[in-house]
């Protein structure tokens, strides 16, 4: 029987072929914090004015009351 070759075991990948795609990860989860923690999306949101009323309160209590029925 002859030999026709010899199987040897692949040398094991480094710490960084190992682990890259942990270390590409969480690089970009922090990036992308970091980024929208102080990114502002645009110009702060003024809220909406309120309608005017159509006549003014009185300024003085009223002696009329409605009458209510019990």
């Amino acid at each position: 029987m002859a030999v026709i070759g010899v199987l040897t075991e692949p040398t094991p990948p480094t710490w960084w072929q190992a682990n890259r795609h942990k270390v590409y990860g969480v690089s970009g989860l922090l990036l992308g914090y970091l980024i929208s923690s102080h990114a502002h999306s645009g110009p702060d949101q003024q809220p909406h004015p309120r309608p005017g009323h159509t006549t003014p309160a009185p300024t003085t209590p009223s002696t009329h009351h409605t009458p209510t029925t019990h």
